[in-house]
């Protein structure tokens, strides 16, 4: 079925008989793929039998699967909204699940707007931990030697709210990262970190990315792999060495701690590990303290074999400041997952990020799926999507949610034996519009690299990262771009001609809509792109971890309105350019 991808070793045997029984888990589900999602179906409807939510659409032990598709809605977040609601002010009946509801774990809000709470149960931890012990020995299949040393990731966790019901409402991987499952993990010689649990429970950011930071430095020869969850987080680590080193080089040189580090557990666990190392201060110095950052990470970190971050969807434009900072290294999207539900993993965690696949486990849940390109109200199940079209992901899950629509956009890619493929594609409804134009976020992607050529080739020229918004105000309204550029020679700014081709670029690889609006109709008026000062998209963040965003989660919005993310981005404007042409556009210009 497609383009099967192989377990076999690819490197010699196994190093240990517990990798061979994950592979055989990952065989024995991915071969009975609709098996799986039919045991797994039975499994939710008995179990949450009594629910109200059930009950509503008369869900017996004697419904099959045809009869729950034709009972159950494909639902929203706000058609469940009022449910969320009543056990979150502390209902404690069983609304959505028999298992009593242990925690919210919250979207991160950056995708489409509020954040939203997804109730999840106690068990569901063990659902999650089961596919973190999946990830290890796939990889071990590409990549020898990961015993031999240590993992540098820059993990955050999010200070938790209280619901008014008393239940604590917090992103998914806060959760994770605070439960015994990770916390008191037995010791595994290929998932050795190099900070200390207590660096990564910290609350406050700042502590939080120094002392694992400064962990990471004094184990620079001992690093293996260097990683975040998402691209942005990695670079935002690299951005914090860039202005943090000399005091970083200064507590290495004397052993001390900084004082801005005045979390008592974290001092107490960093006691053991800092220590005075002048030869490592000075060569942390002689690598930081030149203008060419390029290669930093195999710089500090000489035994780097890979970076782990996420770099598919909006997460693909870190891809040439990654290379950059990392010489090339290769980079590894190990798993797809979210609030609602951990879905699957890449079975081909080193292929290049353009090729990025995750087979999505049957056993993780009860998966749906609506063709993008039908107007057919009929959902396809797991075991049956087609080879090279697109789909909207759709989820029953153990913890109470019943065909819910997660959002994403996914195109299947092949098989691995009976289990489908998926390429993540974007988010859902993330667009730009004017008026009858609608561009959204892998669009916005592609113009953007599109662009991205122009600046790299004539000016040596990246950019770092980059939102936008539709700008109507004026008639006719238009496009605004707003970026933040690494000079790789500093000093050697764009030229006006270069900036305003980059314009023109974005423009000529938009949709064909947009283009006849531009062209012919008038209604769209020309590009712009507004550079802003360096460190503007880390202020940014900032403000938005300041209104509860996860530091874990956050992804920069490729579409801005709110009025105060507008103020602070047009405050850091330091030039301003237009296309000064029109695009291509005949009325045959279908497609794009």
């Amino acid at each position: 079925m497609g383009s099967e991808c192989t377990m076999t070793p690819l490197l010699g045997p196994l190093p240990y008989h517990s990798d061979a029984e994950k592979l055989k888990f990952i065989e024995d589900m991915t071969m009975n793929t609709d098996k799986v999602q039919a045991k797994v179906l039975s499994e939710i409807l008995t179990q949450n039998l009594n629910t109200e939510y059930l009950k509503r659409f008369d869900i017996t032990p004697d419904t099959d699967r045809l009869a729950f598709k034709s009972k159950v809605p494909v639902v929203t977040y706000d058609d469940l909204k009022p449910d969320i609601q009543r056990i979150a002010n502390g209902d404690r009946s069983p609304i959505l699940s028999s298992h009593p509801i242990s925690e919210f774990l919250t979207s991160s809000g950056t995708s489409a707007g509020e954040r939203k709470l997804m109730p999840t149960i106690e068990q569901e931890l063990d659902r999650r931990q089961l596919l973190y012990s999946l990830l290890t020995p796939v990889m071990n299949l590409y990549v020898p030697g990961l015993d031999k040393g240590k993992g540098l990731y820059f993990l955050f966790v999010k200070s938790e709210t209280k619901m008014p019901g008393g239940l604590t409402a917090r992103p998914v991987l806060t959760s994770y990262y605070k439960s015994e499952h990770f916390r008191t993990r037995p010791f595994d010689p290929f998932n050795v970190y190099t900070s200390p649990i207590s660096a990564i429970l910290c609350p406050d950011a700042f502590q939080s990315m120094y002392s694992q930071m400064l962990c990471g430095l004094y184990d620079c020869r001992q690093v293996l792999r260097v990683g975040a969850v998402f691209a942005s987080g990695l670079l935002r680590a690299i951005r914090f060495l860039q202005l943090h080193w000399q005091e970083l080089a200064h507590d290495i040189a004397t052993g001390t701690l900084s004082d801005k580090i005045t979390d008592i557990t974290v001092r107490e666990s960093l006691a053991g590990i800092i220590h005075p190392d002048t030869e490592l201060s000075k060569f942390i110095s002689d690598q930081c303290s030149i203008n060419d950052w390029s290669k930093i990470i195999p710089r500090i970190w000489p035994n780097t074999k890979y970076l782990d971050v996420i770099v598919t969807g909006a997460m693909a434009q870190y891809i040439p400041t990654l290379d950059y900072y990392s010489g090339g290294l290769p980079t590894a999207c190990t798993m797809y997952a979210s609030s609602e539900c951990y879905f699957g993993l890449n079975l081909r965690p080193m292929s290049d990020p353009s090729q990025v696949s995750y087979t999505i486990m049957p056993n993780m849940a009860y998966f749906e799926f609506i063709p993008t390109n039908s107007n057919k109200a009929e959902l396809i199940d797991l075991a049956d999507v087609k080879i090279g079209e697109e789909y909207e992901l759709v989820v029953t899950t153990y913890a109470g949610l019943y065909r819910y629509m997660v959002g994403d956009i996914l195109h299947c890619t092949g098989y691995h034996n009976s289990a489908p493929q998926f390429k993540f594609i974007r988010r859902k409804n993330v667009l730009l519009s004017i008026e009858s134009d609608k561009t959204d976020e892998a669009e916005l992607q592609a113009a953007v690299s599109r662009a991205s050529i122009v600046l790299q080739k004539h000016c040596d020229t990246s950019i770092i990262e980059y939102t936008s918004y539709a700008d109507t105000k004026e008639i006719p309204g238009h496009y605004v771009i707003y970026w933040e550029l690494l000079m790789k020679k500093p000093g050697r700014w764009p030229e006006k001609e270069v900036m305003e081709k980059c314009c023109l670029e974005m423009e000529e690889e938009m949709n064909a809509v947009y283009r006849q609006s531009r062209v012919a109709d008038g209604s769209i008026g020309p590009l712009e792109i507004r550079v802003v000062k360096q460190g503007t998209f880390e202020e940014l963040m900032d403000y938005a971890i300041a209104r509860g965003a996860s530091i874990n989660q956050y992804k920069v919005p490729r579409c801005v309105s709110f009025a105060p993310i507008m103020e602070l981005l047009d405050s850091r404007v330091v030039s301003s350019y237009f296309s000064t042409a029109c695009p291509k556009w005949t009325p045959n210009s279908s497609g794009n």
